[in-house]
């Protein structure tokens, strides 16, 4: 259970799962901005792991915990044996997708579409809590399509938590599964925190995060002053991710000290060494680093030459220190 308390701690701020962004070099880099706050995996789906041995795409840094591992699933029992291997692999929370709208993941009948279906969300996550040690945990939306947040979502919240989930992350607008597309889904349903705040009212014993437009380190200390138990912040984190994560520990947490974006870059050299050392391409790394030092003098060339440059044969870390130079003369 310590365990258990030391990740809810670190639940306090998140970053969301999101696809095609947070694979393990954007944690790497997140965690060198925050030794803090909670970091989660893009979705993985159970088929990929179980049916598809695609065991690589567990592989993460261990300087990246607290990070949790999020599943796209449908079946408990292929659910519980991803989320084995997943235990197996090191992570720290076992999370199950039920938030994300894209047709891709309706048409494996997981993602937003099992709003619909709490008993059987409620059974996956029963087959996965029995199957490991670590917390299971649940990301969802407060409905979708024609149905009415207010009298679903209590009722999807009860039934989950009957099957021991004791901890969600709640996208706070619904998703509309056909005639809008995932990008719409994150801007055009109305976003109503007040709802969300009302669950946590109505279920105190739960661990409630709150998700969907956060876009300031201010806006999150507000939500957890209202009464929520944690603020999960998506791609604001990624597009100006030392806005979000700089000074998390310190303001979030009370914890450590600011983190210096331009020390963040220096510490992500020998990264890149190692992973360039294996095979791997710069770009592979830097196309997370491009938002940095977003705002601030030197940005722009920043920008232009990590994106110029990064897939040049040979490019390498020499590439980065001279796009810092520009920061840095640019800063003085």
């Amino acid at each position: 259970m310590a365990e258990f308390e030391r990740i809810r701690r670190a639940a306090r701020l998140s970053v969301a799962p999101m696809m095609d962004w947070t694979d393990r070099h954007c944690r790497v880099l997140h965690r060198m901005l925050s030794r803090e706050t909670l970091l989660y995996t893009e979705m993985v789906t159970s088929p990929a792991l179980v049916r598809g041995g695609a065991l690589h795409l567990l592989e993460f840094s261990p300087v990246e915990h607290p990070v949790a591992l999020q599943l796209g699933g449908s079946e408990p029992d292929e659910l519980a044996k991803a989320a084995t291997l997943g235990e197996e692999a090191g992570y720290d929370e076992i999370n199950l997708n039920v938030g994300c709208p894209s047709d891709r993941v309706q048409s494996g009948t997981f993602g937003a579409v099992l709003m619909r279906d709490p008993g059987l969300v409620a059974e996956c996550c029963a087959a996965m809590i029995d199957a490991v040690d670590v917390e299971v945990t649940v990301k969802c939306r407060i409905g979708v399509d024609e149905q009415e947040p207010e009298d679903v979502l209590p009722g999807f919240l009860d039934r989950v938590a009957g099957a021991g989930v004791a901890r969600f992350a709640i996208h706070a607008r619904k998703a509309w599964l056909q005639g809008l597309s995932p990008k719409e889904n994150r801007d055009i349903p109305p976003l109503d925190y007040d709802l969300v705040l009302r669950m946590k009212e109505r279920f105190p014993e739960l661990h409630l995060s709150v998700n969907g437009g956060i876009t300031s380190l201010d806006e999150a200390k507000g939500f957890l002053e209202a009464g929520f138990d944690g603020v999960m912040i998506g791609r604001a984190a990624y597009h100006q991710p030392s806005d979000i994560l700089s000074r998390a520990d310190v303001e979030i947490f009370g914890a450590g000290e600011a983190s210096d974006p331009v020390g963040v870059a220096r510490q992500m050299l020998p990264y890149i060494e190692a992973h360039l050392g294996t095979g791997g391409k710069l770009g592979q790394v830097t196309r997370h680093m491009l938002g940095l030092f977003a705002g601030k003098p030197g940005a722009r060339t920043w920008r232009r030459v990590l994106s110029e440059g990064a897939h040049k044969p040979g490019a390498g870390p020499e590439l980065v220190e001279e796009a810092l130079g520009h920061v840095i003369a640019a800063a003085t």
